[in-house]
């Protein structure tokens, strides 16, 4: 077995200001980032590679400086040693900082939303676990009671529970190339029952007098989409998850203006902590782009 005592060792803060050296382009500049003066820091970096690495670490040719084979091997090296440092001095010093956060979230926000959230979110909570469960709306608010911390389901203006994260406008969406909506009756692609854009679609065409039929119905967004892409139907969902390649048709196409939305998030009573309040943060900020 190899006796641990005979391993050298690297100081971590002088992988801490050669990272920055590299990351700022130059002494000058990483000597202030890391508070150090500049004769501090080419000190470090003498020490690392004569003492420690036994290597040239950085290349210079007149102004310019580049890493040596062996400098791009050891940034790999410590970017991951200062980042296990940072999470273990995290992980010791707030344990509150681990976790689990159960979130439900329609099919709708999955795509438009979510990946700018859990990616801010992974970046001031690494170790927190975070449950994902996709369900439309009217099963979110059911499943409110306990296997749930946070919900974001969509409401009819004036009925809403939680905190509003947007409004938005319902809008009748179809291919650009396509003409469904010339057909009689007209062809739809709606979200299954209960849905209130569903409902007040149907409900705005039987006003109109236009005649319509449901071909195709999903609990999925992307569904939706994959069929009015083709131009096998019109559709109606919200305008901010209208995606290139599509088109909103309004009055001038005959087509009805929809009462607008709500998004909202949940929280679940009793549901608390830091790690659940950091997320619905998040999701407050990420709802805003």
């Amino acid at each position: 077995m190899m006796d641990i005592t005979m391993l050298q060792t690297i100081d971590h803060e002088l992988l801490r200001t050669f990272v920055a050296i590299v990351d700022h382009g130059g002494f000058t500049r990483a000597a202030e980032a890391v508070n150090r003066t500049q004769s501090a820091v080419s000190m470090q970096i003498k020490r690392l590679e004569e003492d420690v690495i036994q290597r040239p670490l950085f290349e210079r040719e007149g102004r310019t400086m580049r890493l040596t084979s062996e400098g791009n091997t050891l940034l790999s090296y410590a970017r991951r040693i200062l980042d296990l440092h940072g999470e273990a001095l995290n992980v010791l010093r707030t344990p509150d900082m681990v976790g689990r956060v159960r979130i439900g979230v329609p099919d709708d926000y999955v795509m438009r939303f979510l990946p700018g959230i859990l990616k801010s979110f992974s970046q001031t909570w690494p170790l927190v676990d975070v449950e994902v469960h996709c369900a439309p709306s009217s099963e979110l608010l059911s499943r409110q009671k306990g296997n749930l911390d946070l919900s974001i389901v969509t409401r009819e203006v004036g009925h809403e529970i939680g905190e509003i994260l947007r409004q938005d406008e319902t809008v009748w969406v179809v291919a650009d190339s396509h003409s469904p909506y010339r057909q009689t009756p007209l062809p739809l692609a709606l979200f299954e029952d209960p849905c209130f854009c569903r409902r007040h679609a149907c409900n705005a065409l039987a006003r109109a007098g236009r005649q319509y039929r449901v071909a195709y119905s999903s609990p999925s967004l992307a569904t939706l989409q994959a069929v009015v892409s083709a131009g096998l139907a019109v559709s109606a969902w919200m305008r901010s998850l209208v995606t290139p390649g599509m088109r909103i048709l309004g009055e001038e196409d005959g087509f009805p203006t929809l009462p607008d939305a709500s998004i909202v998030l949940l929280r679940t009573p009793g549901a608390h902590s830091p790690a659940i309040d950091g997320l619905a943060s998040h999701i407050i900020e990420g709802f805003k782009n």
